[in-house]
């Protein structure tokens, strides 16, 4: 191998190692590193993307009031809590839950309440997590809304694929939605 052809192979590794650099996942709790300059980042958290203070309902809530809910706060969820004064999330409740778990079953929907239709478990992150610990838990369970919780566990905020769109990297936001989007083999319905 002659002096050129090596210079190549070393710019070709080079340009391999800093774009994988560049799109590195840094392991949970720890200081985002930039490798090339040895600066330490603080890892965006939660708290600086999330939705404060968001609706809540309870299982008792009637499905047209959470309809109503939906439309007057322009969202496609709510946080399902078990008393409007503890607010700990049980369960989360979205558009599509309400058509395809009353409306597609037949089921009347003004006869319903959020805890007919909703799903029983909502994925939780406290204000502190850093925003990759958050796309991680997303695009593990395949969510697109995640229940922001305080140090007592009520409800004070929710994070949507929106939310990162706005804020996260392009590379990290196209990584959340594919992953998000993979096709299941579980249906809407119970």
């Amino acid at each position: 191998m002659n002096w050129g052809q090596s210079r190549g192979k070393l710019k070709e590794t080079w340009g391999r190692l800093t774009a994988s650099m560049t799109h590195r996942r840094t392991p949970r709790g720890v200081q985002s590193r930039d490798r090339l300059s040895g600066r330490k980042e603080d890892a965006m958290q939660v708290r600086e993307i999330m939705t404060g203070d968001p609706i809540c309902c309870t299982r008792e809530t009637g499905l047209p009031e959470v309809a109503r809910m939906m439309v007057e706060h322009d969202c496609g969820v709510i946080p399902v809590v078990e008393s409007r004064e503890n607010r700990r999330p049980v369960g989360v409740i979205t558009d599509r839950d309400i058509t395809c778990r009353s409306v597609a079953m037949r089921r009347n929907p003004l006869e319903m309440t959020a805890g007919d239709c909703m799903t029983p478990t909502a994925m939780t992150a406290r204000p502190e997590t850093s925003l990759e610990d958050c796309e991680r838990l997303m695009e593990e369970k395949q969510i697109r809304r995640i229940v922001v919780v305080d140090e007592r566990g009520s409800c004070c905020g929710l994070v949507a694929q929106a939310d990162i769109a706005r804020k996260a990297t392009e590379h990290d936001v196209a990584e959340v939605v594919r992953e998000v989007s993979r096709p299941t083999a579980t249906a809407s319905h119970r």
